[in-house]
């Protein structure tokens, strides 16, 4: 006989404010995962908001369970996907595949700020995010926490 894995439901909706969550610059500018397993219980996927002063970046990584979605809301970056240059302007989308190795960069003259999204979760959290490229200048930071199902 096959077990079914239990799943947990969220029954009442969830507010989380930018302000409710402490920034982190691990990886470049400033990531702060709004909803996720940890802060809301979703079991589906987590996200939040980046934003990038002009120079700054978010070190090249990859993510094996997940597909990245961004959004532009204001500014400007240049995503590398794999040998891809690509530009994102203000309202400007993009999905990033599951494995294809991604890097963001703000090019522009003021700050980008950014929506994201991934989805399906990985099994297991240290597992969602591979690191492809080291910030040396953050390496005493922490990284983003997401959190996982109980």
């Amino acid at each position: 006989m096959t077990r079914r894995k239990e799943t947990v439901v969220t029954t009442t909706a969830a507010k989380i404010t930018v302000g409710d969550v402490p920034p982190n610059r691990r990886r470049g500018g400033d990531v702060r995962v709004l909803l996720s397993p940890k802060t809301v219980q979703s079991t589906s996927g987590f996200g939040g908001v980046v934003t990038l002063e002009p120079g700054d970046y978010v070190a090249e990584h990859y993510h094996p369970y997940s597909e990245e979605f961004v959004y532009v809301v204001s500014g400007s970056v240049t995503m590398q996907v794999g040998a891809e240059l690509i530009q994102l302007n203000p309202e400007d989308a993009l999905m990033v595949p599951i494995g294809a190795k991604h890097r963001m960069e703000n090019k522009g003259a003021e700050p980008a700020r950014l929506v994201f999204q991934l989805s399906p979760l990985a099994p297991r959290p240290e597992l969602g995010h591979v690191d492809t490229e080291e910030r040396a200048d953050r390496a005493g930071e922490q990284l983003p926490e997401v959190g996982s199902l109980p």
